[in-house]
């Protein structure tokens, strides 16, 4: 399911899927990604487990409607221009669509499975910056690449340097974010932690782990610059505030 929690509430509310796991048209098994589509107020949901995207209004929450099938989603972003972009885990690519289209392009990865700078190997999440660069955490390489538009193979941007706990190195990336500066913050998952890589550095910063998260999964940030985790092996969302 999906739920919402506002601002200062004690409990939250639950605005689509809620009915049990299944593939019924008011269900969901396992959503691992959601973004808001402001334009039109709905929910587009990655169902995971039902290798599918639903489009849930927040007029009618009763239930959604499949926009794309056959697709195990992982990660979603949409940019300015309303394009969708799916990470797609079992491809190892990420693939862009248009409003109404259900093929889609690849616009990275899609070269088999592996750890060369044209390849991904189990993609995750993804944030796509302002010029449609994108930004793939490549869970099994231990690594956070970039792809800028229209090319046919990324750069690294954060760890890189095999799987482990130093500051140059992550271990299965999940969730990541990128600033106006070019600063990518990405879920560490396996270290338990969220890394700062700042445009062009060898090397991360903690800014949040140690005892304070277990196995981590999705980061976002607010207007005011909080720092909201999803805290997966402790069944709850934290929100920290931090010296950028």
């Amino acid at each position: 399911r999906i739920v919402q929690w506002k601002a200062g509430a004690a409990s939250g509310q639950v605005i689509a899927g809620g009915n049990g796991p299944g593939n019924g048209t008011e269900q969901l098994n396992t959503p691992f990604d959601v973004i808001i589509d402001k334009e039109m107020g709905t929910l587009i949901i990655c169902d995971t487990m039902n290798r599918r995207v639903v489009r849930w209004s927040q007029a009618n929450r009763t239930s959604g409607e499949t926009i794309i099938e056959n697709i195990c989603c992982v990660g979603l972003m949409m940019d300015d221009r309303r394009f969708l972009y799916i990470s797609d885990w079992n491809e190892h690519s990420v693939r862009q669509y248009s409003v109404g289209n259900t093929t889609g392009t690849v616009v990275a990865g899609g070269n088999g499975v592996g750890d060369r700078l044209k390849q991904l190997n189990t993609n995750m999440f993804i944030f796509v910056d302002q010029d449609n660069s994108i930004y793939i955490s490549d869970y099994k390489n231990d690594r956070v690449v970039k792809w800028a538009k229209g090319t046919y193979e990324g750069i690294v941007v954060a760890g890189g340097h095999g799987k482990g706990d130093a500051p140059t190195q992550l271990s299965h990336p999940q969730g990541v974010f990128v600033d106006q500066l070019g600063t990518v913050y990405v879920v560490d998952y396996s270290n338990h932690r969220v890394m700062r890589w700042c445009k062009g550095a060898s090397e991360g910063t903690m800014i949040t782990g140690g005892l304070q998260l277990c196995a981590p999964r999705g980061i976002s940030f607010d207007q005011h610059g909080n720092l909201y985790v999803a805290d997966w092996g402790n069944n709850r969302v934290q929100r920290f505030s931090i010296q950028k």
